[in-house]
């Protein structure tokens, strides 16, 4: 059989740095608190951060500063208040991001938030985001194996009710593109913080300026021809 080739079912998008430039806001957080562990984070430390989620990022810093024995949630509890802090008044939408969200809903397309932050810190985002803005939201701490695991995107997907190979993905980070390409969506990548390496299957833009959904279509391979 013959099928036709849809189009676009659904955009997926990664929230910190993609959509809301809250990189920067992370970056204050963390380095408080490896001062307030009585250490300094690193700047290599702190870019192997970008894309991951809250238990692999501590893991990090803990290794970075010299206290691995330091307890997960301990930090992990530290980073929410402080970051919840954050998000309330220092949120800012990246450049052409709320614009591509607003074309997007008009299509109207499906809309999922698949982002390494955990749920107590997104539904503070969601505030500036928009709740009704996304369909469908997975957070960090709601999948078994988070980015760069596959599972989110295709966990979006799934709850959207949409192919993942006519979904294109937004990403900023490394670990972001490894985890949306796996699954097997189309991947615009633009970077914030971290500079992206081309690689197969990655689109690469300086910023969603610009987007509209004609350009999304395009990165969507042909549609497959089965028997």
């Amino acid at each position: 059989m013959t099928q036709s080739n849809p189009g676009l079912a659904a955009v997926l998008f990664d929230m910190d740095g993609t959509l809301v430039d809250s990189e920067r806001l992370w970056d204050v957080a963390l380095r408080e608190l490896a001062i307030e562990y009585g250490g300094s984070l690193s700047d290599a430390a702190r870019i192997a951060m970008v894309g991951s989620d809250a238990a692999t990022s501590m893991r990090i810093l803990h290794a970075d500063i010299g206290q691995e024995w330091r307890e997960l949630d301990a930090s992990r509890d530290w980073i929410t208040r402080r970051m919840s802090e954050l998000f309330r008044t220092g949120l800012v939408w990246r450049p052409g991001a709320l614009g591509l969200l607003q074309a997007v809903r008009a299509a109207p397309l499906p809309t999922a938030l698949v982002t390494s932050t955990a749920r107590p810190l997104v539904e503070v985002a969601l505030k500036t985001l928009g709740r009704d803005n996304f369909d469908v939201v997975v957070a960090g701490d709601e999948v078994r194996a988070p980015k760069p695991d596959p599972e989110p995107y295709r966990t979006a997907a799934r709850l959207l009710g949409v192919p993942i190979e006519r979904c294109v993905a937004i990403e900023d980070s490394r670990a972001g593109v490894t985890s949306a390409l796996a699954a097997g969506a189309a991947v615009l990548g633009v970077p914030s913080e971290v500079p992206l390496d081309p690689c197969e299957g990655l689109h690469l833009l300086e910023s969603l300026a610009g987007v509209d959904l004609t350009l999304l279509g395009t990165l969507l391979a042909p549609a497959e021809v089965t028997r």
